[in-house]
């Protein structure tokens, strides 16, 4: 509705009549009509409408007919009744705006016509018909103004509802959508991937059962290897209950299958399966991070998973890796790197793969931004999850000024140790 509707807003019908009587009362000490100054039974007349007008500003009913009946009064005793036929006309204006029903509103221009009218019976022909065409503006404009605002905010209501109604109808499909999707996934997550994994852990339980004279660090693999895919296994299950369970979504705090109070532990489990894995990792672990929210500590663990694995593919088991975690005023700083000595070029895949790509997206979704690139002979990747939703700036992720970032291709394809990004 635009302009108009925010100066014909309800909340506004007193500063509106206000400011109406305060342009009468200029009226009448300025401008009347004879030149004259105006007469005891003027300012009476006027005053009573001023005060009636301000009074009842929020039953606009009662304000027409109080107004009708001082111009009635007025059109009998004074000469000048410009006062009360202004009253009146906005009377009939707020009348047409607000009247719940609109036969009160055709009723009440009636009424104020036919007082109107009664100035000119019994007079010559030719002020009779002046006294018509004074309605026109008396009581045509006031009352064809208060119907366009009306029907105009009656026409912006319903724009708003069928737009409500739109965006719940969109809403409605996306999460139909979403939740197909997810559907999708989960049966393609139970179907196939948890099929095969399990049968890699039945087969590698058999294997260490039925072998029973490896050498002990045999053993140690196997066993290993079976510890992996059983925890494996369990994380499908609950990613799978989760992508089943829409309802039962919060964000991606649903994902989390470890309690926050058991991350430096959790974080402990990775740094030594990297070290099992022939990597020497030196780890600094503030234990604060154990009491970070589920969601920010769960992206600490697999952010700390991803890059150890990544060093164990791509720097080779002879690397020596240093794993950073401290919380800074609840913010999360966190850093790997290696020295990239076990770097070999032809084990490199060529094409890369994803796990960068999924690295900065975790960490975009907290509001931090991921730096990976080359440093000396080695690699490294550090990011700030912040305290609160505004991203870390770039200086608080590269001294220089600026975050570091990979060159194309990822690690994967970087043509200087250490290279790739896993597949």
């Amino acid at each position: 509705m635009g302009w108009v509707g925010r100066l014909f807003d309800a909340r506004d019908t007193l500063a509106r009549l206000l400011l109406l009587d305060l342009s009468g009362i200029g009226y009448l000490v300025f401008g009347t009509q004879s030149g004259s100054s105006p007469t005891a039974t003027q300012w009476l007349l006027a005053a009573v409408a001023f005060a009636v007008a301000l009074v009842v500003h929020r039953r606009p009913l009662v304000n027409l007919v109080a107004q009708a009946a001082l111009l009635a009064v007025a059109i009998q005793v004074v000469d000048d009744t410009t006062i009360n036929q202004v009253g009146a006309s906005y009377a009939l204006l707020e009348l047409a705006m607000w009247a719940r029903r609109p036969r009160l509103i055709w009723l009440a221009a009636g009424l104020l016509a036919a007082i109107d009218l009664t100035d000119s019976i019994g007079d010559p022909f030719g002020r009779f018909l002046s006294g018509v065409f004074g309605l026109t503006v008396e009581v045509g404009l006031p009352l064809l103004l208060g119907l366009v605002i009306r029907t105009t905010r009656e026409l912006g209501r319903q724009a708003e509802e069928r737009a409500a109604e739109e965006q719940r109808r969109r809403e409605s499909e996306s999460r139909a959508a979403r939740a197909d999707e997810r559907t999708a996934i989960a049966r393609e997550l139970h179907d196939v991937v948890a099929h095969h994994v399990a049968s890699m852990v039945l087969r590698v339980g058999v294997a260490r059962h039925v072998l029973t004279d490896l050498d002990p660090r045999v053993g140690e693999v196997f066993d290993d290897v079976h510890g992996t895919g059983t925890a494996a296994l369990a994380d499908l299950r609950r990613l799978v209950a989760v992508l089943r369970d829409p309802n039962g979504v919060r964000g991606d705090a649903a994902l989390t299958a470890i309690e926050p109070s058991a991350v430096p532990a959790a974080l402990g489990a990775a740094v030594d399966r990297a070290r099992q894995a022939g990597v020497t990792v030196e780890a600094d672990i503030d234990p604060a991070v154990g009491a970070l929210d589920a969601v920010r500590g769960l992206a600490v663990l697999r952010l700390t998973q991803e890059a150890l694995t990544n060093v164990a593919k791509h720097a080779g088991t002879s690397a020596l890796a240093r794993l950073t975690v401290s919380v800074v005023d609840g913010a999360v700083h966190w850093e790997v790197s290696d020295d990239g000595r076990g770097w070999v070029p032809a084990a490199v895949p060529s094409g890369g793969g994803h796990g960068l790509t999924g690295m900065r997206e975790r960490v975009e979704v907290l509001g931090g931004q991921l730096a990976a690139g080359p440093t000396g002979a080695g690699w490294r990747v550090r990011t700030v999850l912040p305290a609160t939703t505004p991203a870390p700036t770039a200086a608080s992720l590269s001294p220089a000024g600026t975050p570091a970032q990979p060159p194309p291709g990822d690690r994967g394809t970087s043509v200087a140790p250490p290279a790739a990004e896993p597949a």
